[in-house]
């Protein structure tokens, strides 16, 4: 079959030397190079057996006492209380703060945003808000 424009010349997917750069002769061999391991961007190890304060993506929040970590900051928390805040679905009414006790979980660490820990720390106004 003719030639469609598609070899290598111009980046086609195959033919001779479609896997450049992946040669596994002499010349390619290297030995492989360790990488350095990754250092977590958090050191949560001073919040072990604290109490956190844990915001995710969608608005849940929880507190409870860090008992364990990894380095994708999937968090162990015991003692967990989740505070159901925000608006009420029915007519728009904001809701007092009902907690519903969780325990012992696992939370997963790409959905957290926001991690805080308890003591030392208090919420303040926006002041980016508009007023009301």
């Amino acid at each position: 079959m003719a030639d469609r424009g598609r070899g290598a010349a111009r980046g086609g997917r195959g033919g001779p030397g479609a896997f450049r750069g992946r040669s596994t002769g002499p010349q390619g061999s290297q030995p492989p190079i360790d990488k350095p391991k990754r250092e977590a961007i958090l050191d949560l190890s001073k919040y072990v057996n604290e109490k956190i304060r844990v915001k995710f993506t969608g608005g849940r929040e929880v507190t409870g006492i860090l008992k364990g970590y990894d380095q994708l900051l999937n968090l162990v928390l015991d003692e967990v209380e989740e505070e159901a805040s925000g608006k009420s679905l029915i007519n728009d009414v904001q809701s007092s703060p009902n907690p519903r006790h969780l325990g012992l979980v696992v939370l997963r660490g790409p959905t957290i945003t926001i991690l805080s820990p308890v003591d030392g720390s208090e919420e303040i106004a926006n002041p980016f808000m508009a007023q009301e």
